[in-house]
């Protein structure tokens, strides 16, 4: 197949989940043959090279800005697009949709990675969300199909507008390594320190985590991995704290970042809103102790294999409990990456996205189908997640959000 990703900054990855995504998928099904071409925005290029790993690359321009520098590069990469006799292009981002269309006039189909639900993030304005909200809408009938990343975000779609998805999960490699030459450049140990790692959004709470990590008596420090670009009044929010403890690394990949994730004591997940958040399974898929906001996302990707919580205070002790007792942190290390071996495989994750693309594109493929692709919306129905608590255990349906408080 001659595939088109677009609707990301480009590869390798130097930003977030979606760029990771690209990074991971292209390059695999380079290995199966596939000709495959990742667009990407000019000023997230540190070079001017037009292949990475045997993916093609195409870098073009954009405006930088907070409300146009997405939607104005996937115009510009579906433009190009057109003209260069795809099998197939997939979009990621709904916010994207809007120009799923412009290929198929073209005879060319368009898949669309949805994501989570954007238009709930606090970054956004009133205008901001209403174009999040159109743009799930026109992502119902502009592409050829949708995919989702969650079970949860598979049945808002499904219940909302009664619009079936293929559910395909994101993936992480599992492996846990000693690396203390790479911690040496942070001033870390290994199994010394509490990770964090998230955009520095609002809707992500690392102001939460830090109010939390401050009431908790400990040596470890709390290390705070990522950044944002239009979010300085935030970040600076979050650097004025007093503890000393509390050490921000900003935007960290490659080897660096794998070693940061592999050697932590223990993992802090504090996202509220999206769909499977890329940081989380990778925190597991690295062997670390996760602790995690109790959202129905979260727990679909956590299950039984980490701890949650509910508020500021529920995280202080839940870092009280887990760094009291380290037994607890070698039980839901082995936990993390079974599971993480069964359900988020970058190799099976491959496998579905490429026969589901081939399957949109027309054609034959080796790869082994879904196992589900869709459902009637008839039968959707509200899932439960067991969830582990300090106290005790509980459920949480899917319709209820728990908010920290």
């Amino acid at each position: 197949m001659k595939i088109a990703i677009l609707g990301t900054r480009g590869i390798p990855a130097n930003y977030g989940g979606f760029e990771t995504f690209a990074e991971q998928l292209s390059t695999r099904l380079v290995t199966r043959n596939h000709e495959v071409t990742v667009y990407g925005r000019k000023h997230y290029s540190s070079n001017q090279q037009r292949s990475y790993n045997g993916v093609n690359l195409v870098v073009l321009p954009t405006i930088r800005h907070k409300y146009f520098d997405t939607v104005v590069h996937t115009f510009l990469s579906i433009l190009h697009a057109i003209f260069c006799g795809y099998d197939i292009i997939l979009i990621c981002n709904a916010a994207n949709s809007i120009f799923a269309l412009f290929p198929r006039l073209f005879g060319m189909p368009t898949l669309v990675n949805v994501d989570g639900l954007e238009r709930k993030r606090k970054k956004w304005n009133w205008l901001g969300r209403q174009y999040y909200l159109v743009s799930e809408w026109l992502s119902t009938f502009l592409p050829t199909a949708i995919v989702t990343d969650a079970q949860v975000i598979q049945d808002y779609y499904a219940t909302r507008y009664h619009k079936e998805s293929s559910m395909i999960a994101y993936g992480a490699d599992v492996e846990r390594r000693a690396a203390p030459e790479n911690l040496l450049k942070f001033g870390l140990k290994s199994n010394q320190y509490i990770l964090y790692v998230s955009r520095l959004e609002p809707e992500n709470n690392a102001h939460l985590v830090i109010e939390a990590y401050e009431k908790v008596q400990t040596d470890l420090p709390l290390v705070i991995v990522g950044g944002a670009p239009y979010a300085e009044e935030y970040i600076a929010q979050l650097k004025s704290t007093t503890d000393p403890r509390v050490k921000f690394l900003g935007f960290v990949f490659g080897a660096d970042y794998r070693a940061l994730q592999q050697n932590a004591y223990c993992y802090i997940h504090a996202t509220e809103v999206g769909g499977t958040h890329p940081a989380l399974i990778e925190a597991m898929g690295a062997g670390n102790c996760a602790l995690v906001l109790n959202t129905p996302e979260n727990l679909e990707v956590m299950g039984e294999a980490g701890i949650s919580y509910d508020s500021v205070e529920d995280l202080t002790a839940q870092m009280h409990r887990v760094l009291a007792d380290p037994t607890i942190i070698s039980e839901y290390r082995a936990r993390a990456m079974a599971r993480v071996r069964q359900r988020y495989d970058w190799e099976q994750i491959t496998n579905q996205y490429e026969w589901l693309l081939a399957k949109l594109a027309g054609l034959e493929t080796t790869a082994e189908p879904l196992p589900l692709l869709s459902r009637d919306v008839h039968e959707v129905e509200p899932i439960s997640y067991p969830v582990r608590t300090y106290a005790e255990s509980r459920v949480v349906k899917v319709s209820q959000r728990a908010a920290v408080k």
